[in-house]
């Protein structure tokens, strides 16, 4: 198996990414939108979860557009659409008959503007991972005024590691993930 190569900042940590895709609820043919995708890491993971995704991967850094686009050759996704660019206006400029079934957002920078296109584009399902509580704060605030607001929760992760011949465990930083949902405006809406 390929190794994913890695950016300042990323990748999100695989246990991060396995509760984030799970609570996205993916499923074939779905159109998958990964906002500040730094590595790559998310889309991977997501690519192996259902068939026939559609990827858009948009990253405002060129260090990252350049790691993502190694790490999908080297993992054999070939099916996306990478995006140099800042988030909030790549979305913005989506046309509007475009949907977005599913969305994780890895990065907070015009979080505002980020949700109010997704709302915009009805994605039914959308993942946003903070570390700092003020920004948690913010997010749920904006998703609870759009009416998309599902949930949060708070994931603290240590790892183990050896010292002097026994396993002590080192936490991780805890990460906040919150959860929006379009079909708390609309109802039920699959993929």
């Amino acid at each position: 198996m390929s190794e994913l190569l890695h950016i300042s900042g990323g990748p999100t940590k695989p246990e991060i990414i396995a509760v984030s895709l799970s609570k996205l609820d993916l499923s074939e043919g779905c159109t998958f939108y990964d906002i500040g995708c730094g590595t790559g890491a998310v889309s991977i993971a997501a690519s192996k979860m259902a068939r026939n995704i559609k990827f858009t991967a948009i990253d405002a850094r060129q260090e990252a557009i350049e790691v993502a686009e190694k790490n999908f050759e080297n993992f054999g996704l070939d099916n996306v659409k990478l995006i140099h660019g800042e988030s909030s206006e790549i979305l913005e400029q989506l046309p509007p008959e475009e949907k977005i079934d599913c969305a994780f957002v890895g990065g907070t920078k015009n979080i505002g503007a980020i949700l109010k296109s997704l709302v915009k584009h009805e994605a039914r399902s959308i993942i946003i991972n903070a570390v700092r509580i003020e920004t948690v704060v913010s997010v749920m605030n904006q998703m609870k005024e759009l009416g998309i607001f599902d949930t949060i929760i708070n994931i603290s992760i240590s790892r183990g590691y050896s010292i002097t011949g026994e396993t002590m465990f080192k936490p991780e930083n805890p990460v906040y993930m919150i959860s929006g949902k379009y079909s708390n405006i609309q109802g039920d809406k699959k993929c």
